[in-house]
């Protein structure tokens, strides 16, 4: 996790953290959420139904914009959204960088 506790980084890339405003009830909530339409996406994948696909992706969008995984940042200060981002190309560089070493 970042020092600033924005995001966690998996193979270099940044990915922003759930918004910590969230009480654990509501975030458990929508992370069950997600995780049934992370199942459902994978079903849908392997019966070739788009359909059930699309309702699916659209689901797991929902909860990631909920959790404050994606859309408006859930902080304060201004400070630009750096998800999906390489670590190497953001501010977090010199962070990241100390990780490796």
């Amino acid at each position: 996790m970042t020092p600033d506790g924005r995001y966690f980084v998996v193979r270099g890339r940044l990915w922003r953290m759930s918004d910590p405003a969230l009480p654990d009830s509501r975030r458990q909530a929508l992370t069950s959420e997600l995780m049934a339409a992370r199942r459902a996406v994978a079903a849908a994948q392997k019966a070739g139904n788009p359909g059930q696909l699309a309702a699916a992706r659209a689901a797991v969008h929902a909860a990631k914009l909920a959790l404050g995984e994606r859309g408006p940042v859930w902080w304060k200060d201004g400070a630009p959204d750096y998800n999906r981002r390489m670590a190497k190309n953001t501010p977090y560089a010199d962070w990241h960088a100390g990780l490796q070493a």
